[in-house]
């Protein structure tokens, strides 16, 4: 095990796949020279040359189109895009293309294409580089979404992510970026995609969280132990598509409780969706109504004040969590 932060563990991951298979190469916006914006694939263009390391120009829709076009041809593109908002300029690319290429040719061709994007809040970014839009690709069949957490998962998630044959939509919050953890080191560090984590094990209640707010979660729960001796079970679902709803359906089954916790709007989001299938198939279970804690329904704000009320902190999830007990 190394301690790394989480943009080094990703950029490890790259560095592996690279070497693994010559097949492997980037695309984005300031990714070579500059190191991309947040630094992930540093030293790569001096190890690997532009022909495996392009800068691009700004143009979201033509990078991901030449993505899907090499990754046809049997080449495997990992494309950076800056911000999870800028990919809404490709969405005909990833859900037009991308995502049903593999249906329309029955089969005979695969997309082997990761496209990478930071999203979240926290850093006053405003409205057009800020917002959390999991959901949107959760919506699309034909592409998987990974939402690693911790460092670890940035790494074998993307190592995953590199070596699958369809597309994938690579979610990164630029929270997480400077954070550490230990990262199994080698070339065998590869986290399936549809297996949650676990992150600590409880019996009073579950909660599930996405993306940043798995950490955010994880604090909660710890709070909860210490001040209301609730002991919660907190799940880290690490991909939304293939999503391992037995993970999440064991621990309500036994925990009676849950509470889904997202950065996301709250109207058609994950937390909407997990809500829906927990009350289809654990229903008999639940001692309480399923709990959601969301960002706000607001644009992101640009004023710190204002921006750091509109995504959740450990507090929200704490009364979210109490809720469920009220009526005991």
């Amino acid at each position: 095990m190394a301690t790394m932060r989480y943009r080094e563990a990703l950029n490890q991951a790259l560095r592996e796949e690279m070497t693994r298979d010559d097949g492997v190469f980037l695309m984005g916006e300031d990714i070579g020279v500059f190191n991309g914006a947040y630094k992930v694939t540093a030293g790569l263009l001096e190890e690997f040359g532009d022909q495996r390391v392009r800068d691009t120009p700004i143009s979201e829709n033509t990078i991901v189109g030449m993505g899907v076009g090499a990754a046809m041809l049997g080449l495997r593109p990992v494309v950076e895009l800056m911000t999870i908002n800028f990919s809404l300029l490709a969405l005909d690319q990833i859900v037009n293309h991308a995502a049903h290429i593999r249906y329309m040719f029955g089969g005979q061709v695969t997309v082997p294409l990761v496209v990478r994007m930071p999203q979240g809040a926290g850093h006053q970014l405003g409205p057009t580089h800020s917002h959390s839009w999991e959901a949107l690709y959760l919506h699309v069949p034909g592409i998987l979404v990974a939402v690693p957490s911790t460092p670890a998962d940035a790494k074998g998630l993307l190592k995953a992510a590199i070596r699958e044959d369809n597309p994938v939509v690579f979610i990164e919050h630029e929270y997480l970026y400077g954070q550490r953890g230990e990262v199994p080191e080698g070339d065998d560090h590869v986290v399936p995609f549809g297996k949650a984590a676990i992150r600590r094990e409880g019996r009073d209640v579950t909660i599930i969280g996405i993306s940043r707010m798995a950490v955010t979660a994880e604090r909660a729960a710890e709070q909860l132990a210490e001040r209301h001796e609730i002991e919660a079970e907190v799940i880290d679902p690490r991909t939304l598509r293939p999503l391992d709803l037995d993970t999440i359906l064991e621990s309500v089954r036994k925990t009676n409780r849950c509470v889904i916790v997202e950065e996301g709007w709250p109207h058609g989001g994950v937390g909407a969706n997990l809500a829906a299938l927990i009350q289809e198939q654990a229903f008999d279970f639940l001692d309480a109504p399923i709990g959601r804690v969301t960002g706000a329904d607001v644009p992101m704000p640009y004023a710190k004040n204002l921006e750091q009320i509109a995504f959740p902190h450990e507090p929200e999830v704490i009364d979210a969590v109490l809720a469920t007990f009220r009526d005991l």
